[in-house]
């Protein structure tokens, strides 16, 4: 049984010139305990759909069409005072800058035994114990003395990891993670993607891990999704998609990769730059970067299509496809 399934979501962004379409009929679903990486260039509508999940869509972006669902039941369409209740207690968050969750004018503490007290049925003096625990548990030395200090007397990788305690202290069945990892040093990152999985593991959390560093997909995901334009261009287990990518965005992206066990004098690229949402082409929006391109690509849009062992948006993979076309 998923936790989550988001089925056929649309997100639109109504502006004076039309309607920008930023997600289209995007669809996948996460069991309890799993990591789904999502990937992709910049744009292509990775933290607009986590944003659509959470219930943090910037106005004038709005759901136009599909459904959210949390354990069976749909809360895309829920007011906003019932979504912010579920968003702390069923939904954790983690976003890219530390410093956008904290408040600097609360120490770290209260700020964990607010959200705790808030969203479950315990009392301050348990909550601060609670709160001491999940900053052990999140690797911070001395917790039981640091717990009464503020956001700014911690480094940038310590602040960090308050906000992972911070979205798991009430105990979410569901952990949205935007670019967690994006603002730390090497080092750092892997101690905090090591610990994302863990928790992921021990608690049957499941995760969204949104960034556009496949070192990180690889090591921490299950299965990721690639998205290019507001759509999944390919999704299946993380190893099969890293070592035989099946769509040519997804090929492309893997190919930049430096190889550690040979050298190349040049690395793959793929050329161009993604459509802007006014100017997405009719057909495959990949069409104009596609090394593999051909007729059918220019005038119909594919769906996700059985690709071996993942499923790709692309017509490589459909009845008729030319000889030999398979990537």
């Amino acid at each position: 049984m998923s936790l989550l399934q988001v089925k056929n979501l649309r997100v639109e962004f109504p502006t004076r010139r039309g309607t920008l379409v930023a997600l289209d009929d995007v669809s996948f679903d996460i069991a309890p305990g799993e990591v789904l990486g999502v990937v992709g260039e910049s744009g292509a509508g990775k933290s607009m759909t986590g944003a659509a999940i959470i219930g943090l869509l910037e106005p004038p972006g709005r759901i136009a069409g599909g459904q959210i669902l949390l354990e069976g039941k749909r809360i895309d369409n829920l007011p906003y005072e019932q979504m912010r209740r579920i968003r702390g207690r069923q939904i954790g968050a983690i976003f890219q800058d530390p410093l956008t969750t904290l408040n600097p004018l609360y120490t770290i503490g209260r700020q964990l035994i607010e959200t705790m007290t808030t969203h479950l049925p315990i009392g301050p003096g348990e909550a601060r114990e609670k709160a001491i625990g999940w900053l052990e548990h999140v690797g911070i030395p001395a917790a039981r003395e640091r717990i009464d200090s503020y956001p700014h007397e911690f480094s940038g990788g310590m602040r960090q990891r308050v906000v992972i305690a911070l979205a798991l202290c009430a105990e979410p069945k569901l952990i949205v993670a935007d670019e967690p990892t994006t603002a730390l040093d090497v080092s750092i990152q892997a101690q905090v993607i090591a610990m994302l999985k863990t928790l992921a593991r021990e608690k049957g959390t499941a995760m969204m891990l949104v960034t556009h560093d496949m070192g990180v997909i690889a090591e921490t995901a299950d299965r990721v999704a690639v998205m290019y334009a507001g759509r999944i261009s390919e999704i299946g287990p993380v190893r099969e998609l890293v070592r035989h990518a099946r769509h040519p965005y997804s090929k492309g992206l893997m190919d930049s990769i430096p190889p550690l066990d040979r050298r190349v004098e040049r690395l793959q690229q793929i050329d161009g730059s993604m459509p802007r949402l006014s100017a997405i082409p009719k057909g495959c929006p990949y069409n104009t970067r596609c090394p593999r391109v051909f007729d059918r690509c220019y005038v119909e849009r594919p769906e996700l299509l059985d690709a071996g062992t993942t499923r790709a948006a692309c017509w490589l993979y459909a009845e008729g496809a030319p000889q030999g076309a398979s990537v």
